[in-house]
């Protein structure tokens, strides 16, 4: 937080007093932190510690779309959701787009735009998810998705995708918030 933000919202701040690591996976870090409260009582906040993500919205000629269709277990059903994937430990942001566009889509990009940034579960999880902007797509390979993951490539007009979330058929957080700046990005110049 900026200084002048953190000056204009100090009456808000919490105070970390103790940390205690729950669980630890190969994706998750679940924590309970006992916290003072502004008004000087305490409690405790349990959270999700998340490495981050980086969504991409790869653009196709036409004002067209790659997306992949993929299982997502939590809630059992597949989702359709733009090419997305974790930071790994040390690796750049622009790396991840790149690494996760070719891998899930087989297709590179020769130009990359770094968006924005959104939280998706502020009240539960740290984690971030790092927007991109990618153009002048070439078709390299076959999609190579990690050993446990499974999903169909498919390209989507903007004004369709939009549609889709209007109707319900997308309801991915980090899709919705992407597809918000590639409609200002694409169509309002932003």
């Amino acid at each position: 937080m900026s200084p002048s933000l953190q000056e204009e919202y100090g009456h808000l701040v919490e105070q970390q007093l103790e940390s205690e690591q729950v669980f630890s996976g190969r994706l998750l870090d679940v924590r309970r932190d006992r916290v003072r409260l502004p008004d000087g009582s305490e409690c405790l906040r349990e959270y999700v510690r998340h490495q981050g993500a980086v969504v991409v919205i790869a653009e196709l000629e036409g004002e067209r779309l790659l997306f992949v269709r993929q299982y997502r277990y939590p809630l059992r059903r597949a989702f359709l959701e733009l090419p997305a994937g974790k930071i790994d430990p040390g690796e750049e942001l622009l790396s991840t787009g790149r690494r996760e566009l070719l891998e899930e889509t087989g297709y590179r990009a020769s130009s990359w735009r770094h968006l924005g940034v959104m939280h998706p579960c502020v009240g539960y999880a740290d984690e971030r998810i790092e927007i991109f902007l990618a153009r002048g797509l070439t078709h390299e390979a076959d999609p190579s998705p990690d050993s446990s993951e499974f999903l169909d490539v498919l390209s989507l007009p903007l004004g369709e995708a939009l549609a889709s979330v209007r109707s319900g058929a997308i309801t991915d957080a980090k899709t919705i918030t992407a597809l918000f700046w590639a409609e200002k990005v694409l169509r309002a110049a932003w």
